[in-house]
């Protein structure tokens, strides 16, 4: 992983989170691509890793190369033959008054949440077909047809992600794989645990603000928070060790019901952090430390990938059909 500490230090020591000097290191990451194993590879722990180390940096660096070796890992799932050192990206958000619809290789109609519309180079893009099936194509960002508008992004955390809604006017596409085949896939959940590695990353980051903190002036309150934000990483961190290993050892099950406690138990650390490294330490670095601030304001807008009560719904429908869940 030295490539990619050597980026992310340089990123750091510059603190400059410009949009230039984000979109260069973006590029300086995406040219290391290939060093990143698939989920399900042998080594998807490791792939955890790097995307836990990227967002302990920046967590729109994060969501942009996230979505980068997400995309990739869809294509090759797919048997589909991609420039890992082009910049893609997934878009798979639906929704809104004009979607986007299909005819004879071409779309026309409105994609939200784009995030990085204005850099990609490619994007992957789900789209409803005739008969309301979920399909996956490739859009080519390098066409006049396209329109990118972020007029309505108004966020505060994530705010530098260039999240856009992209107009299409008969814009060619090229379709990839079945109808459905994107969200059955195993690789479909394989992905999403890999978004709960960039929460994580960025949840110990925090966590390692208090950790130094007590380390320079200790208390008895500092402490106990300090346990408690302790107690709730390791727990969190085993059950990603536990699941990448299944993942490994099972590449072709989708272990949806695991991974799903996984973002939530993910999910619930952030929170936990967010509130005991707050307490702890008060206003000072939310106010005086550029990566704590940043990190703060942005972690609770990325944690909402999670659908919160539906997805624990979901878990609940699962775990009754999985009667092993609970025992030793």
């Amino acid at each position: 992983m030295i490539n990619f500490e050597t980026i992310l230090a340089d990123f750091e020591q510059e603190q400059c989170f410009s949009a230039s000097r984000l979109s260069t290191t973006l590029k300086q990451l995406v040219l290391q691509s290939t060093h990143v194993p698939y989920p399900a590879s042998g080594q998807t722990y490791q792939r955890w890793q790097i995307l836990a180390n990227v967002a302990a940096t920046d967590l729109t660096l994060a969501k942009w190369f996230e979505s980068h070796l997400d995309a990739l890992s869809i294509l090759h799932e797919l048997e589909y033959e991609a420039d890992p050192h082009k910049l893609w990206a997934v878009w798979a958000a639906e929704g809104g008054s004009n979607p986007v619809k299909y005819r004879d290789g071409y779309c026309s109609g409105i994609k939200p949440w784009c995030s990085g519309a204005a850099l990609v180079d490619y994007g992957l893009m789900t789209y409803r077909d005739h008969n309301d099936q979920s399909q996956l194509c490739i859009l080519d960002m390098q066409q006049s047809t396209i329109n990118i508008n972020d007029e309505d992004w108004h966020a505060v955390g994530m705010q530098a992600t260039q999240t856009a809604k992209i107009s299409l006017q008969h814009t060619a596409v090229k379709n990839i794989g079945q109808p459905q085949q994107y969200l059955t896939r195993a690789g479909f959940w394989h992905g999403a645990a890999g978004v709960a590695a960039c929460w994580y990353g960025a949840t110990i980051r925090l966590a390692s603000f208090l950790q130094q903190a007590c380390q320079e002036k200790s208390n008895p309150f500092r402490m106990m928070y300090l346990g408690k934000v302790s107690h709730t990483l390791a727990v969190t961190r085993q059950y990603f060790k536990d699941i990448a290993e299944q993942i490994d050892q099972s590449p072709d099950e989708n272990h949806e019901l695991k991974i799903r406690i996984l973002r939530a138990q993910t999910e619930l650390a952030a929170h936990t952090v967010l509130e005991q490294v707050g307490q702890a330490l008060g206003a000072k670095p939310y106010c005086e430390n550029a990566i704590f601030a940043r990190l703060a304001a942005d972690l609770p807008v990325f944690i909402r990938q999670s659908h919160a009560a539906f997805d624990l719904e979901r878990i609940g429908q699962l775990a009754l059909e999985e009667t092993s869940t609970w025992t030793l």
